[in-house]
């Protein structure tokens, strides 16, 4: 029985982004790749090398923010910690609400 391969609906889900790249280069040059395909890998091509990094980027900043609000109602936290982590969220432009510890 083959074994069926998983496929993410992101790019780039679980990998390093240099394989993500490499895997975008060699889909242009492969000739069984559909033009569509190809368009594709293009545009996420051109959204790393113009720094918009891409959907891995956009993961990590938003599972810092979740983690940095969590860390603001965590009854485990100093107080200090939930002050940092609330002006690390206003640095990121975030409002944040002050809890009544």
């Amino acid at each position: 029985m083959p074994r069926s391969r998983s496929r993410s609906r992101e790019p780039g889900a679980g990998t390093h982004p240099e394989n993500t790249i490499r895997g975008y280069k060699a889909a242009l040059k492969n000739p069984n790749v559909s033009d569509r395909a190809k368009q594709h890998a293009q545009q996420e091509l051109d959204k790393y090398e113009s720094g918009q990094g891409g959907p891995e980027e956009d993961r990590h900043a938003s599972n810092v923010k979740r983690g940095l609000k969590a860390a603001t109602h965590n009854p485990n936290v100093t107080d200090m910690g939930k002050k940092q982590a609330r002006d690390k969220l206003e640095a990121m432009g975030e409002q944040v609400d002050q809890p009544g510890d």
